[in-house]
């Protein structure tokens, strides 16, 4: 049963994790901006309110959808490693692992590139008339959230090390802000302003001395010249056939493929003839999503340093193959090694306009607070992409190197007919989560017809298998939310599943349906404290 009911529009839609983030959204859409416009803007108002996921030393990813032309387009704001970054660079340290937090888990931030970029290919309104929010919420303050005050007391310790990041969020007596607690960032809405006149070049040129200045004095081994020679690329999005619907997903970097390729293994059997939350069918599409894991981990890296098995892993003679290799008795021991569960800390935003233009965008600093370092003059805190995403095994296809990308978490979805009608546009943060909450998501949207907030409130579960497995080794847990009922927990367990029963598995689903133009359903995950807002 729902807890809440979906939201309806007819001349526009967003959904997002936090209700500050979508009073943004909409109030864009209602003054003329299109979705992209729209997007931005909630881009740039979350950069501020949710210090802990995103912002602008952060990356960004999205699909649009152009309703004119029906195509779908992508751009890839994921950030490389800085020069100096080389095994050797973290071998002369001692270091047998990239360190996950701290000066030497920083990648070159891609976000302010998409932000431009997406107005500058997509656009209607400048980013000026995007970031007033944003620049409102820094500069006279914004209420901390339940959530945000939990993760500053969760990481108090990275909090305390860094001046500027402690000033802002922590109250006087030393302890982390409380909720409605006001935290402002008047450094950052200074810098918002500066890019309003400066543009992109005012980040990666102008600012770009400051950081690396400062990043140095931390001990970090950036060249302003890691900062200016960045901009974000457009890609060509991925996309299969499942259900005679076309499911888009981002291109590598991003591991979007691995989304895709579990699709594909069920696509190798009718999953409507099988019981919901049922373990026949939890058991499938976990062992699926453990088969597509291992291919990831195994085979993905940097297009420009990897050569990546896109077709080969999407056709179907692959998908039956691996189909075909899953025990419906018995669940596969992993055989990389482990590293403890990166739940990620990310949001994603969907939004839809009066011309069915759509976006689904997702980005994120990485980790809560990232690195845990903030720039003060800036007030940026930058990102431990760096540190949660590459290794130092020799040969490895995510091995460190100066100037690449590590595969990302980050991944954000949409899905059209076979005429290229956009239907969904949905994104769920939450790590190695995300592919495979965004895989029960589909199945429950197509494969058992449950509309939007059905489809994302539906029991959820996860089965902690990183896809970095180079940290430290933990147990593979299938942890179940306790609305999954005991019988299925009970045949799971028989199959050879580490179980854990939970409350709530997190997560923060956003799904917009587009039944044509002028008719909007959206949903928010209550999982979070967000919302959908249709006008």
């Amino acid at each position: 049963m729902k807890s809440r009911g979906a939201a309806l529009g007819t001349r526009g839609m967003v959904a997002s994790a936090n209700t500050l983030v979508s009073s943004t959204g909409l109030q864009i859409l209602r003054n003329g901006g299109n979705a992209m416009d729209a997007a931005i803007a909630m881009a740039l108002t979350s950069s501020v309110v949710l210090p802990d996921m995103c912002g602008l030393g952060g990356d960004a990813f999205f699909l649009y959808y152009d309703a004119t032309t029906k195509k779908v387009f992508s751009i890839n704001g994921s950030g490389p490693t800085g020069r100096n970054y080389s095994q050797e660079y973290f071998k002369n340290k001692k270091m047998s692992k990239i360190p996950e937090t701290g000066i030497d888990s920083i990648s070159i931030p891609g976000a302010v590139s998409v932000f431009f970029e997406g107005l500058k290919r997509f656009g209607t309104f400048s980013f000026e008339k995007c970031c007033q929010d944003a620049i409102l919420l820094a500069e006279n303050g914004y209420p901390c959230s339940e959530k945000t005050s939990s993760y500053i007391s969760k990481k108090i310790d990275l909090v305390k090390a860094d001046k500027a990041l402690s000033e802002m969020l922590l109250d006087k007596q030393n302890h982390a802000k409380k909720p409605f607690d006001l935290i402002y960032n008047k450094p950052l809405a200074h810098t918002i302003k500066y890019l309003s006149e400066y543009g992109e070049t005012g980040f990666y040129n102008h600012l770009a001395p400051k950081f690396v200045t400062y990043l140095k004095s931390r001990g970090a081994a950036f060249e302003t010249s890691d900062f200016s020679d960045y901009h974000c690329t457009e890609e060509v999005p991925l996309n299969i056939n499942y259900r005679n619907k076309l499911i888009f997903q981002l291109a590598p970097v991003s591991q979007g493929i691995i989304h895709l390729e579990i699709l594909n293994i069920l696509n190798q059997t009718d999953i409507s003839k099988m019981e919901r939350n049922k373990a026949e069918l939890i058991h499938l599409m976990v062992e699926a999503k453990k088969i597509a894991f291992e291919d990831r981990i195994n085979y993905f890296g940097d297009p420009k340093f990897v050569k990546n098995p896109i077709t080969e892993l999407l056709s179907s003679e692959y998908g039956k193959k691996a189909y075909d290799s899953i025990d419906p008795e018995k669940s596969k021991n992993i055989k990389n090694n482990l590293c403890d569960h990166e739940s990620g800390h990310t949001t994603s935003m969907v939004v839809v306009d009066s011309e069915g233009n759509a976006c689904s965008f997702i980005h994120s600093i990485s980790d809560v607070f990232g690195s845990g370092i903030m720039e003060p003059e800036t007030g940026v805190i930058f990102n431990n992409r760096l540190g949660t995403g590459f290794n130092l095994m020799e040969g490895h296809p995510n091995c460190v190197a100066p100037g690449k990308k590590t595969m990302h978490t980050l991944n954000t979805y949409l899905i059209t007919d076979l005429d290229r009608n956009c239907i969904y546009v949905g994104n769920t943060p939450g790590g190695d989560n995300q592919p495979q909450w965004n895989t029960q998501t589909v199945v429950n949207l197509i494969d058992f017809g449950l509309d939007v907030q059905e489809a994302i409130e539906e029991p959820r579960w996860f089965d902690a298998q990183s896809t970095n497995p180079f940290s430290k080794t933990v147990d593979n847990i299938l942890t179940l939310e306790s609305t999954i009922q005991e019988d299925a927990v009970k045949q799971l367990t028989e199959k050879g599943h580490k179980v854990l029963v939970t409350d709530q598995c997190g997560g923060a689903s956003q799904l917009i349906q587009i039944k044509g133009k002028g008719h909007y359903i959206g949903a928010s995950d209550p999982r979070a404290n967000g919302c959908a807002i249709g006008y």
